[in-house]
């Protein structure tokens, strides 16, 4: 019976992360931001990898100050590197989580395009780039894809013919 509760523990901090996720998808940005911090100090800067990485990448996109923003997108890809496989075994979504890393990447190249660092973003544009092999053919995949694209596109990465980045999404039968 403990080990049961020890497992579902994590699983429910992970659901009340994805409520706050609802709530600043809705609109509401600053409350999101505020219970995105209540629930980084409950976790602590020590605390589950798993639960840092997920809260500080939303975290970062609820930031006004680009500053803000990449040390938030920083701490989620440090905490992602924490996450062994074993670690990862224990959650049903460890590959979301590994797909995460293009996201994670994606996210502090765009950071340093606003902060005006190219060479630094280019960097994090090529990682994003190579983990893309862990997206799923779906939408947020498609997404993730298209998003790296776009920023090669702008930064002068991007083949104009098409050579270097994926094409449209495809259509589904």
């Amino acid at each position: 019976m403990a080990e049961r509760q020890e497992q579902a523990a994590p699983d429910a901090l992970l659901t009340r992360i994805g409520q706050v996720v609802i709530l600043h998808h809705a609109g509401d940005r600053e409350e999101a931001r505020h219970r995105f911090l209540d629930l980084w100090a409950e976790i602590g800067e020590d605390g589950d990898p798993l639960h840092r990485c997920t809260l500080a990448h939303y975290l970062a996109d609820t930031q006004d100050d680009p500053f803000d923003e990449l040390a938030w997108d920083l701490r989620a890809l440090t905490a992602a590197e924490e996450l062994i496989d074993d670690r990862l075994a224990e959650h049903e979504g460890a590959l979301a989580v590994r797909a995460l890393s293009p996201s994670l990447h994606l996210n502090l190249a765009a950071d340093y395009v606003k902060l005006g660092r190219a060479e630094a973003a280019r960097t994090h544009l090529r990682r994003a780039r190579g983990a893309a092999d862990a997206l799923a053919e779906d939408s947020y995949g498609d997404g993730v894809r298209a998003a790296i694209s776009r920023l090669e596109l702008r930064l002068g990465e991007g083949d104009s013919k098409g050579g270097g980045a994926w094409g449209p999404p495809r259509q589904r039968p």
